[in-house]
């Protein structure tokens, strides 16, 4: 009888559960239908123990970027399409429309699942060359005014350089970053890839204010393609990183593109848990809890790989923010153009390197002079 009592009573509670499943089964949005596979960059950013603080609900991430394909399943019910700044007629069935814009909105979702994109489209995905406004505002600025007008929290840019694509500085970009910072936006950009090149620095990277974002490998290391600059402030993962196909499924892809979305995933992770955080608070928080390289930081990967759920934590009681905007009283600018590219270096003056050629053959010369005489001596005729 205690048998067939226990037995029934099991039947009832698996029943229950069973029937609690189907209903939360039923409940669950379709955006949860298909989400981006987590990979490696997620043990390091440590997004489990991050999550469990915070989702990044009620966050908005701006995707800058060549569009956002809304209706990807890992993205459904997460996507608000905003404008398009480039009036090139482009659609959503174009091939210069969304692939590059629909990888890095996942990414960022993949860190904060509950976070809302904006996707606002400011770059041409065919065009793989220099940047170039004919008149006019820049699109990236004006696509910055618009997400910092439509609710956004932070403003994604994997805009960073690679191959011929370069970034170079524009002065309508640079104001529209000031005003957004200066609007409580966190501003965050991809450090760019020629760091096995030639190592150009990029915009909208090197803007200030802006949180420019290293690539790393599996080792920790900076990733060789990511480019090595002084404004480098934190790292985070970059290779072989899964995000979504705007056709349909998903793609790895290496980068310092899906480092600066998955670093807007932590932020939003951030502001979540602490809405009143400013800009200087966040680039604090991320700073100050990353895997510190040897030195406290470097060129290579700023303050180093980030440390999510450290940095979520560090958002609930932040450092007092002592910035303050400060008017410009100056006549000139400090910085007046000297036709000199502030992305290349300048080619260093024929006279200099000569010498230094010339010097160092004759060093050679002597060295090898050394040489013989040292084996002259050592088989010299024995006394």
């Amino acid at each position: 009888m205690r048998r067939t009592h226990t037995t029934k009573a099991r039947v009832a509670v698996l029943g229950t559960a069973l029937s609690a499943l189907l209903c939360t089964l039923a409940t669950t949005p379709a955006s949860a239908a298909q989400s981006t596979p987590a990979g490696w960059e997620s043990i390091a950013l440590r997004v489990d123990s991050a999550q469990r603080l915070s989702q990044g609900k009620a966050i908005t991430v701006a995707v800058l970027d060549t569009g956002v394909q809304a209706d990807h399943p890992a993205l459904k019910g997460h996507v608000t399409t905003g404008s398009d700044f480039l009036d090139d007629g482009a659609s959503e069935d174009s091939g210069n429309w969304g692939l590059h814009g629909t990888a890095m909105a996942s990414a960022v979702l993949k860190v904060a699942p509950e976070a809302g994109i904006l996707s606002v489209r400011v770059l041409d995905e065919s065009k793989n060359k220099k940047r170039t406004v004919s008149g006019g505002t820049s699109p990236i600025a004006k696509g910055i005014d618009y997400a910092v007008g439509h609710g956004a929290d932070v403003i994604s840019l994997s805009l960073g350089d690679a191959g011929n694509f370069v970034q170079d500085y524009n002065a309508d970009e640079a104001y529209a970053i000031g005003r957004a910072v200066s609007r409580g936006v966190t501003v965050i950009a991809s450090a760019g890839n020629s760091g096995d090149e030639d190592n150009s620095g990029s915009y909208p990277a090197g803007y200030p204010s802006v949180i420019s974002v290293a690539a790393t490998g599996q080792d920790g290391a900076r990733a060789p393609f990511s480019t090595v600059r002084s404004h480098n402030a934190v790292a985070a993962p970059g290779v072989g990183i899964t995000m979504a196909k705007k056709s349909g499924g998903f793609t790895t892809e290496d980068g310092t593109s899906p480092a600066c979305a998955l670093t807007a995933g932590v932020v939003a992770l951030m502001l979540s848990h602490n809405p009143k955080l400013t800009p200087a608070q966040v680039r604090s928080a991320l700073t100050t809890t990353a895997h510190h390289p040897e030195g406290g930081r470097d060129a290579l990967v700023g303050y180093g790989l980030i440390n999510a759920p450290a940095a979520v934590l560090a958002a609930a009681s932040p450092a007092k923010d002592r910035t303050t905007p400060v008017k410009y009283t100056g006549k000139e600018h400090f910085g007046t153009p000297t036709g000199t590219s502030k992305v290349t270096h300048p080619a260093m003056e024929q006279g200099i390197w000569l010498s230094g050629l010339g010097a160092a053959g004759c060093g050679l010369l002597l060295v090898l002079v050394a040489i013989l005489m040292g084996r002259r001596r050592r088989t010299g005729p024995r006394s």
